[in-house]
């Protein structure tokens, strides 16, 4: 019987492409066999890189930032100012000029015609716009998603009910139908806005989520998954849903400034927050008949109302971006 033949343990250094660094070979009597290596790095997914994009995004970082400080502002208010902002001293009236140097004190931005401090109402106006924005923007994206994706996967009569379900909500002018609702309610509250808001504007969201589950649907995954025997919900949730939710995130991102504006104006037009909750509409409103001799009571909750608007958009945009792998 032939004697086994040896074996030389011999390593040497070869570059095999994809690998991080040269990896051991065994050489056999002039054969070479490649000993399993480091497993390649795993493959980073559409979200991974889109948070690798946006850090490195200056107008997403400076957004992030002033949205971060306008959300601490509409938590705790308390924070940044200590004066009360339905407190009126008439002493204080409105021609008294912004003290610009005494930082953050009741005074620095001036005082209203009731004698309110006009930096304390526009911190606590924060709250408001903030509260009555993100509520809408969620409300809108978890039914305005439901509705397209449940249009977008199951197609036939139930696409065609839920589509001119959205046409119709989406022919009535959105401000308008907005106004008649609140109209009809003697008080109205964040709540109260949100409900109206929120009402007629989950249609953009819903078409947008339907052609994207139309198009998500017909991937090669979804058919194997569907091969395999999974079931309709566990598709929708582990496979379409994730792959399909990117551009409604974009434009639920957008359309959150979008709702700041809409309670703004439907406050500045007084059909919006009713007293004693204070809005940067409503401050407006007041503040436009003194433009002439106290401009600074209109000018600042207006800075601060298009600050605000602007920072949601530039987030939008920057998302929009980094999650649109035509953009790169």
């Amino acid at each position: 019987m032939p004697e086994p033949k040896e074996v030389k343990a011999a390593t040497n250094d070869v570059a095999i492409p994809d690998q991080a660094g040269p990896v051991p070979v065994a050489v056999v009597e002039g054969a070479t066999v490649v000993e399993a290596g480091p497993a390649p790095g795993r493959p980073r997914s559409l979200w991974t890189d889109a948070w690798h994009d946006l850090r490195r995004k200056p107008s997403f970082v400076i957004s992030a930032l002033i949205i971060l400080v306008l959300l601490v502002m509409a938590a705790f208010p308390g924070l940044f100012t200590s004066a009360s902002p339905r407190a009126g001293d008439l002493s204080n009236f409105y021609l008294q000029e912004p003290q610009l140097t005494h930082f953050f004190s009741p005074e620095w931005l001036g005082y209203n015609q009731q004698g309110q401090s006009v930096y304390a109402r526009m911190i606590y106006g924060t709250r408001a716009s903030i509260i009555i924005g993100i509520s809408v923007t969620a409300i809108v994206f978890v039914f305005g998603s439901l509705v397209g994706m449940l249009a977008g996967y199951f197609g036939g009569v139930l696409d065609t009910l839920l589509s001119r379900l959205t046409d119709i909500f989406m022919g009535i002018p959105f401000l308008l139908g907005t106004m008649v609702i609140l109209v009809s309610f003697d008080t109205r509250t964040e709540w109260t806005v949100t409900f109206a808001l929120a009402f007629l504007g989950w249609t953009t969201i819903a078409r947008v989520m339907r052609g994207s589950v139309i198009s998500v649907k017909q991937s090669d995954y979804v058919a194997a998954a569907r091969s395999l025997g999974a079931g309709t919900w566990r598709i929708l949730l582990r496979h379409i849903l994730p792959n399909a939710i990117a551009p409604v995130i974009v434009v639920a991102t957008i359309a959150l400034g979008g709702y700041i504006t809409s309670e703004a104006v439907l406050s500045y037009l007084g059909i919006g927050l009713s007293e004693p909750a204070i809005s940067w509409g409503g401050d407006i409103n007041r503040a436009q008949d003194q433009i002439r001799v106290a401009e600074h009571i209109l000018l600042y909750p207006s800075i601060l109302l298009s600050i605000t608007i602007l920072s949601f958009l530039m987030l939008g945009d920057a998302v929009r971006d980094a999650l649109d792998p035509k953009l790169r």
